[in-house]
């Protein structure tokens, strides 16, 4: 390369050689960076034990994937992500070059390698910059799921426009230190040793300081190297003060992300059920209570706000926002463990302090939020465990004291007698012949029928059971019940933090399950299929009702009458222990247009971002405080959608739509129909 310019390598500030301000700023940068990494990361130490190192070929595929799958989610927010992470990546390499240019000229890249990469740098830092000004922008003016209730705390839009100017400075710094050295070369007459596109910054800031005089422009030079060299030391010493650590943090959060879908974690990693009396205290009551791996999840918030925009307890005006979840837990942690001096109040109770009792009981687990999430961050686990922790304190709602002990006491949260459980039957066989196989009574079956509670016992609920035990009928199936041997699954029982409690009910079902001598086991309730799938151990596959339908009539065991109504216009509400929990999308909708004539239409919010009808399980018993109801809000969807007729495929969806139809005056015009009673009703 001609010299033109002196260098950075080889000039002399205040006589002293330049290069020892570059290795000193470097390894000041690079130790302050270590030492607060190291104490931001030292609470993870005492964080409880979470084992995320298996199948680690899977799991470098999901840190480098996921976030491509789910960024498009929100087009402009993800474009403005994608062009300013990609430029990062493309431009780490310049800035780690730069640093390295002021220890010596060796580093600097020439031929066509060092060509080609100009070019890509000076395009992406081009876009980078006009990106962040857009981003700066728009953090002014806040789109709604950005803004802060006064409730959650306060606005940190300030520490944003920080950390986006910085970006913007060493994009204009390194711009200018370029420009001025192309600028000399050209009133030297020396042929330049790069490709200049017009439009670029580099283009921009060479044709600004065309007329300068070759000593100005050397002056420029090292200032504007220098100045990038500390902006870029602060910028990485900042990270680790406020949301933009998920630069940092957000492979390795992914990499630990969870893996299966739809199951609970233990109570504490690495204690069998049957060890669970021995634990001393139950769930998170302190912060040091959490799993290192959910810590994590608190420095790898990007504050989004995508978890909040999808969560229906936010949109009803519940106490909750999971984005704040993780937001006030980061800011506890910067408070707590602070860069300088000792951890303080770290056995603070975390109910009272920074999350309030009504905010950890609003969630329905309907999983919405983790669905969303782009760094996989797990919010019904850490909510759960705060729900351990509370059971455990005896800070349980009023409104579940009641359901919950008859759960205990007679196995249904009704506290209805065991041998009632299976009186739906009775009608069945009364007024359509259908005798079903009782496995109390010793009569043998293939194929289990796990009916649950609600189904059970509710009085509209049991023409569910009636319309699926037609079913299975009509498809040939051998099938039984355990009738007063069953049990709740304790599906919501164990999201609602009273662990031991399930694990009594999970014992007893899975024993009577064994004992049937069963093959397959198929249910019309997603809870149940959730927990009989995801959490129960050492039993048959089990099916949802949807899912052998759909192979009952491939198999042609199973055939179709013409849709009975065909003015009528249907949509289908994807229940979120069928669909998010457990990815059944398709076999529903299968189901339903095997129907001849049928009309169907998906509502905007279908598949993996419906919306949750309000919650099952123990939910129906909550009272939680909000301004309207999710179900109300989902019958508008269905209305707007310009359908008549809501398909549900789970009891609880059925009776919050129903409820909720009623609410909206809207009876006569809209009805909801479970798809076992839909499917039921065209059987040929």
């Amino acid at each position: 390369m001609d010299v033109v310019l002196i260098s950075p390598a080889r000039a002399l500030i205040f006589g002293i050689p330049a290069v020892v301000f570059s290795v000193c700023i470097a390894l000041i940068g690079l130790g302050v960076l270590a030492f607060i990494v190291s104490k931001r990361l030292a609470p993870l130490k005492k964080g409880a034990f979470d084992p995320r190192m298996d199948n680690v070929k899977l799991r470098l595929s999901n840190a480098f994937n996921i976030p491509h799958h789910k960024m498009p989610r929100y087009l402009l927010a993800s474009v403005i992500h994608i062009i300013i992470l990609s430029g990062f990546i493309i431009i780490s390499i310049r800035w780690i070059t730069l640093v390295l240019i002021g220890i010596s000229d060796v580093f600097a890249w020439d031929g066509i390698i060092g060509l080609g990469y100009g070019m890509l740098k000076d395009v992406s830092a081009t876009l980078v910059l006009c990106i962040c000004l857009f981003a700066m922008v728009r953090r002014i003016y806040l789109p709604k799921r950005y803004q802060v209730p006064s409730r959650f705390g306060q606005d940190k839009s300030n520490e944003t426009l920080l950390m986006l100017f910085l970006i913007v400075f060493l994009m204009a710094a390194d711009m200018f230190f370029e420009g001025s050295f192309i600028s000399a070369q050209v009133q030297k007459g020396i042929g330049l040793n790069k490709i200049l596109i017009p439009g670029t910054g580099v283009w921009v800031a060479s044709r600004l300081l065309s007329q300068t005089p070759i000593a100005k422009l050397q002056s420029i030079y090292l200032n504007a190297y220098y100045f990038h060299d500390l902006a870029f030391f602060l910028f990485l010493c900042l990270l680790p003060f406020n949301r933009f650590f998920h630069i940092m943090t957000s492979l390795p959060n992914l990499f630990a992300m969870k893996l299966k879908k739809g199951a609970i974690k233990p109570v504490k990693w690495g204690v069998p059920d049957d060890k669970l009396e021995e634990i001393e205290s139950f769930g998170v009551k302190k912060f040091e209570d959490f799993t290192w791996k959910h810590m994590l999840d608190f420095y790898s918030c990007a504050d989004c706000g995508r978890c909040s925009d999808q969560c229906p307890a936010n949109a009803v005006g519940r106490p909750l926002s999971p984005r704040f979840i993780s937001i006030k837990a980061r800011e506890y942690m910067f408070k707590t463990y602070p860069i300088w001096g000792k951890a303080q109040d770290v056995d603070k109770p975390l109910i009272g302090s920074i999350y309030s009792e009504d905010e950890i009981w609003s969630c329905t687990t309907c999983g919405a939020c983790e669905q969303e999430c782009p760094l996989m961050i797990e919010y019904i686990d850490k909510i759960v465990d705060l729900r351990r922790g509370m059971v455990d304190e005896g800070m349980v709602p009023q409104s579940i004291q009641k359901p919950l002990s008859a759960l205990e006491k007679r196995g249904n949260p009704w506290g209805k007698m065991e041998k009632k459980r299976a009186d739906w039957t009775k009608v069945l066989e009364k007024e359509n012949g259908i005798k079903v196989n009782l496995i109390e009574k010793g009569d043998a079956a293939d194929t289990l029928y796990f009916v649950d509670s609600i189904t059970s016992y509710d009085d509209r609920m049991q023409d569910i059971a009636r319309a699926t035990a037609k079913i299975l009928t009509a498809a040939g199936i051998n099938f039984g019940i355990l009738g007063s041997l069953e049990k709740d699954s304790g599906n919501e029982v164990r999201r609602f933090g009273e662990e031991m409690l399930f694990q009594d009910l999970k014992s007893n079902n899975i024993e009577e399950i064994k004992n049937s001598g069963v093959k397959n086991i198929v249910t019309a309730d997603p809870h149940a299929y959730n927990a009989l799938k995801n959490e129960y151990n050492d039993i048959p596959p089990i099916e949802h009702i949807s899912q052998t339908i759909v192979k009952s009539v491939k198999a042609g065991n199973i055939k179709l009458k013409s849709i009975e109504d065909a003015g009528k216009i249907y949509t289908y509400h994807d229940p979120c222990y069928l669909g998010r929990h457990n990815d059944v999308y398709d076999d529903p909708r299968e189901a339903i247009d095997a129907i001849p004539g049928i009309k169907r239409v998906d509502m905007e919010k279908c598949r993996d971002r419906s919306f949750c009808c309000g919650g099952g399980g123990l939910m129906l018993f909550y009272e939680p405080e909000e301004e309207q109801r999710m179900s109300v809000l989902r019958v508008e969807m269905a209305k707007n959608a310009g359908a008549n007729v809501i398909i549900t495929a789970c009891p609880f969806c059925l009776v919050n739509m129903e409820d909720a139809i009623k609410v909206c005056g809207m009876e006569g015009k809209m009805e909801s129909i479970d798809l076992a009673e839909l499917i039921e009703k065209h059987i040929a």
